[in-house]
């Protein structure tokens, strides 16, 4: 029978290579895998390509993956946290200014759908964001019937780590509000998608019309945390 339910957190994450690109899902504090983060800190790997809309934010996750120095390169959206009073989350900032990391800043929209263009098969594609901003330089622009675009390319991950309220064997997966965030786009654009989720539910208790994240798009389910958004 299908089961893709694994017993332990650093089962969840066995086997991601140093080098990789991890996405991981959240937005703010809400729907982030804290759990996972903190397991992949355990496991060791290293030179990691991280796509998340933040680059760390609080004492826990993130910014200790980028404290740690395991983060080769940040792409996300907000590279420096609202909390600027909490030291943790100045984590990604010090290490930028010394040097120790690299940040790709991308718009929330740009990313999500360079995302979704990967987990569609889809080739580059144009838009209008951006354009005739530092954000563009390097990048084939093109002005069609009078406006500018930008050519931006698919985003692809290795592993995706997303958060979800529940879950069942088959990897069926049920978000909590604004935890749901990129997740689903994610789970589509990475070759190995885990998902930590509160709770674990019987095969057939998710109605199919519940289903935001289908099976097919998750390799690993695990039982961490408690689902919630934040």
């Amino acid at each position: 029978m299908l089961d893709k339910t694994v017993d332990s957190l650093e089962a969840a994450v066995a086997g991601v290579p140093d080098g990789a690109v991890i996405l991981i899902g959240g937005f703010g504090a809400s729907g982030v895998p804290t759990e996972l983060i903190c397991a992949l800190l355990d496991q060791g790997a290293r030179e990691l390509t991280i796509v998340n809309n933040n680059a760390g934010n609080g004492k826990r996750g993130l910014s200790q993956l980028v404290e740690a120095g395991r983060v080769r390169k940040m792409i996300c959206s907000f590279a420096r946290s609202s909390d600027r009073k909490n030291p943790n989350a100045a984590a990604f900032a010090e290490a930028y200014r010394a040097g120790k990391v690299e940040l790709e800043c991308v718009p929330q929209g740009t990313m999500a759908e360079r995302m979704r263009a990967a987990g569609a098969g889809l080739g580059p594609f144009f838009t209008p964001t951006a354009y005739g901003t530092p954000l563009a330089k390097g990048k084939e622009t093109r002005v069609i019937d009078g406006v500018g675009y930008v050519l931006e390319t698919p985003l692809k991950g290795d592993f995706a780590f997303v958060k979800a309220l529940r879950a069942d064997r088959w990897g069926n997966l049920v978000y909590r509000y604004a935890g749901r965030n990129f997740a689903p786009v994610m789970c589509m654009a990475a070759t190995t998608t885990v998902a930590q989720a509160g709770e674990i539910v019987s095969l057939g208790s998710i109605p199919p019309e519940h289903v935001m994240t289908p099976g097919i798009f998750v390799k690993r389910v695990v039982q961490g945390g408690d689902g919630h958004g934040i």
